[in-house]
């Protein structure tokens, strides 16, 4: 068959027609304008019954937001700071720092969602073409915005949608008192939470790794030891709140290598305890050179010398580690002879 016998194609047009542009078809010209989609009705814009089960959504979800506002105001009388529970399968978490994040977020998520459920159910979604413009808009155009503005307003149904107007304005003033109660914490914590620690006089040096007592000769020259208090276990409700301030590190040095004075009278043979948590941000250190007796704490490079009072030597943390004067009982087991004298961790208020 030659290419003479092939029968021409024609086009056919399609079922809304071909698109023109100055009279030139689509097909023929790339840059036509392809003009806009022919519009839909939703079921709400056409059944006021749907109309209705959208906004008792939009309603509800809202009403979500008011009661997940609540919530977390509560939470913050319910739970205690200190109070640890274990959610699977995320493990043991802050119950009152659970309890915040959830109802916060839900009472924030639940007006999102029943504002976007509010605008593409109810509101217009007629699509509307705009040519772009210099970003000065000259009188006229300013007028066309605040009557758009106004249009728009009516077109949203706030007006003759009271259960969304009053529930919506229910959510937005409950949420701000979510910000008024995290004022709570910019005050002091009863009982001097934040002085003391649960060490005291006879409790003895828990070794982290063996969780067992530390006796003198556990501890060489060199090396870097983390205690615990006795009697503070892993699954006590307040743990973390408590390791948090009385978690000791421990090394040994040379007696004639300590040069502070009181440094080595709460020492036991060159065996000294200081605070583990850094006086910057309260970070954990970790980090001990032998040679110079320096300890670094790895998020901001604070640098202490142990054999000096752990005082600061470079690094942006405001004041020395705590020490904790140590002994030994009667057998043969490291104990403390009380708490710190002050503050563990970061400065702050109350410390100039």
């Amino acid at each position: 068959m030659s290419s003479q016998d092939i029968p021409e194609e024609k086009h056919l047009p399609s079922e809304q027609g071909d698109a023109h542009h100055g009279g030139v078809a689509v097909a023929d010209d790339p840059f036509a304008d392809p003009g806009l989609p022919v519009h839909k009705p939703r079921i709400q814009d056409i059944d006021e019954r749907a109309a209705k089960r959208s906004e008792r959504t939009v309603a509800m979800l809202f009403t979500l937001s008011m009661l997940a506002t609540v919530a977390f105001i509560a939470s913050y009388v319910i739970f205690p700071v200190d109070k640890i529970v274990y959610i699977f399968p995320i493990g043991k978490v802050s119950a009152l720092n659970f309890a915040l994040g959830l109802t916060l977020g839900t009472a924030l998520f639940c007006i999102g969602a029943g504002a976007v459920h509010w605008a593409r159910t109810l509101m217009s979604d007629v699509e509307v073409a705009a040519e772009r413009h210099e970003i000065a808009a000259p009188p006229e155009v300013k007028a066309q915005v605040m009557q758009d503005f106004a249009d728009g307003a009516n077109e949203s149904g706030i007006g003759r949608r009271p259960l969304i107007r009053n529930t919506l304005l229910g959510a937005m003033a409950l949420v701000p008192l979510s910000g008024v109660m995290l004022l709570r914490d910019l005050g002091p914590l009863p009982e001097d939470k934040l002085r003391k620690t649960i060490w005291a006089k006879g409790k003895l040096l828990i070794n982290q790794n063996t969780m067992e007592p530390l006796r003198p000769e556990d501890v060489v020259v060199g090396s870097l030891t983390f205690a615990k208090p006795e009697g503070l276990e892993e699954d006590a409700h307040d743990y973390m709140s408590q390791i948090a301030k009385a978690a000791l590190m421990i090394v040994r040095i040379q007696p004639e290598d300590i040069k502070d004075k009181k440094e080595l009278e709460w020492s036991h043979d060159g065996i000294v305890a200081f605070s583990k948590i850094c006086t910057h941000v309260g970070c954990p250190i970790s980090l001990y050179e032998q040679q110079t007796h320096h300890v670094l704490c790895p998020c901001h490079q604070s640098t202490f010398d142990l054999s000096d009072g752990a005082r600061v030597i470079f690094g942006p943390a405001g004041h020395a580690l705590p020490q904790l004067r140590i002994g030994v009982n009667d057998e043969g087991f490291l104990e403390a002879h009380g708490d710190f004298e002050e503050p563990v961790g970061p400065a702050f208020w109350e410390r100039g």
